[in-house]
């Protein structure tokens, strides 16, 4: 299970189910994909084919929407 958090600028975030602990998200674009640290700070853990400045407006975007990120991955992964 997969579910999608929000889509914007042709971006999916979205989180894996099951896949680890610590906080992070998923990012999905036709260009490439990446995943990102939540904890302890947000930055880049993967990335496959998105440019340094994908990579820069997707961690804009993920800042933009922390608090409902974090609010979803407790509801998502409670305990």
């Amino acid at each position: 299970m997969s579910p999608t958090l929000f889509r914007q600028r042709g971006y999916r975030f979205y989180f894996f189910s099951r896949e680890e602990p610590r906080a992070h998200v998923h990012v999905y674009h036709p260009d490439g994909e990446a995943k990102f640290w939540m904890e302890p700070e947000i930055e880049v853990a993967r990335n496959q084919g998105l440019s340094a400045q994908a990579l820069l407006e997707i961690e804009i975007m993920i800042r933009e929407h922390e608090k409902e990120i974090r609010d979803a991955w407790r509801r998502h992964f409670p305990g």
